[in-house]
């Protein structure tokens, strides 16, 4: 079986951008990602790409032959919907098909608008991600859905709203460098604590922003970097998704993400590595409390560990395992489509030595991206190793 190489990635800047259009953002993220790699357009064999509300925010379906078309590549092309893991899903099909030798070189990413919308329009899109039935017509938003989780948390482990503030800070700072990320500014824990509530115990500063922005990176096998001779360092050695019932009352935990827990195992198994050999990650922090599931489902720590990981300076750049050093969701934004082959990016940016925040991590040899859709009823995790 072949390796994966990640051959080149591209990301818009993250942000507000009402003035274009999502064709026009996945455009220049794959041009960027082309620049990077070396590959040619012509030798893309297919397109896996990730959208969630494009017919929401753009009347527009049937994305994925013009996302190809706007990238400049005359291949099939495909779109992955798995709410926010929509490209993360995306990545996992991609890597598969390198490996089974279906395809040689191929494009991955994902695309979002949301601003156009505005806050209650993209509250309401949003939503289609939860049960309809059980959730949505009862009045449940995704604020209210990670308030209830939070909760379940703090009853069964303990922790804060300070716990969470410290996320949130850490992540603020963490983006500053980053010149793709959508706040590059610092907070304080006082700011974090007294900002409006908006489903308690979470206030603004424990959500993630609405972001418009697209991601995009080129694949390719082992034996094609060789033979094209690529400076590809940076392989995915280990993919793996997992599943969870929609509807929170049907789960049998609130405190847990059993679908990360699942992916991670999935994808450490094949990667032939533990958690313990994780030396940076970029997680799905899309609110505060999420990074602390995250990082329990990664086996980062036990149940009810983690609360308590940026406030003693374990997950700063700083810390013994840094986490989100891109900003995460929730400085560096959340186009949702996009932001699974995002971390990608971040990811292999950071292992290759070129990220803002390297130099937080020069030794680092094997990171992992986290994914996860709706509230973790599905989850993708990617495991990224430099190979030579």
């Amino acid at each position: 079986m072949t390796g994966v190489r990640i051959a080149g990635v591209g990301l818009t800047h993250f942000g507000k951008h009402p003035e274009r259009t999502g064709r026009d953002l996945f455009a220049e993220a794959s041009e960027h990602a082309f620049a990077d790699s070396g590959v040619s357009h012509d030798d893309i064999e297919a397109l896996y790409y990730g959208n969630f509300m494009g017919e929401l925010a753009e009347h527009q379906g049937h994305q994925g032959p013009l996302m190809a078309e706007a990238a400049g590549v005359r291949a099939p092309a495909t779109r992955y919907e798995s709410a926010c893991a929509s490209s993360g899903v995306a990545i996992r099909q991609a890597v598969k098909d390198v490996r089974n030798g279906e395809a040689d070189a191929l494009l991955v990413g994902g695309a979002e608008r949301m601003n156009n919308l505005g806050t209650a329009g993209t509250t309401e899109a949003l939503a289609i991600a939860a049960d309809d039935l059980y959730e949505v017509r009862a009045g449940m938003t995704f604020p209210g859905a990670y308030a209830l989780m939070a909760r379940a948390y703090f009853d069964e482990f303990g922790g804060s709203r300070e716990d969470l503030a410290h996320i949130a800070v850490k992540n603020h700072e963490h983006a500053l460098p980053n010149e793709h990320a959508q706040f590059q500014n610092e907070i304080s824990i006082e700011q974090a604590l007294d900002a409006p509530m908006i489903a308690e115990p979470l206030g603004l500063f424990d959500a993630c922003p609405i972001t418009d922005g697209a991601s995009a990176a080129v694949l390719v096998s082992d034996e094609y970097a060789e033979e094209h001779g690529l400076d590809a360092p940076v392989s995915i050695t280990g993919t793996g998704q997992g599943g969870d019932r929609m509807a929170l009352q049907g789960r049998d935990y609130l405190a847990r993400s059993p679908a990360a827990e699942e992916a991670a195992e999935e994808a450490y198994a094949e990667a032939g590595i533990d958690a313990g050999d994780v030396d940076v990650a970029e997680v799905h922090d899309c609110f505060t409390i999420a990074e602390v599931l995250a990082l329990e489902a990664l086996d980062f720590y036990a149940p009810g560990e983690a609360i308590g990981a940026a406030r003693r300076g374990e997950t700063t750049r700083d810390g013994d395992r840094p986490i989100n050093l891109s900003g995460g969701l929730k400085a560096k934004g959340h186009p949702v489509g996009a932001t699974g082959t995002s971390q990608l990016v971040e990811m292999t940016r950071i292992l290759r030595g070129d990220h803002p925040n390297s130099d937080s991590v020069p030794d680092a040899k094997t990171g992992v991206t986290h994914n996860a859709g709706g509230t973790v009823a599905s989850a993708t995790v990617h495991v990224l190793e430099v190979v030579s």
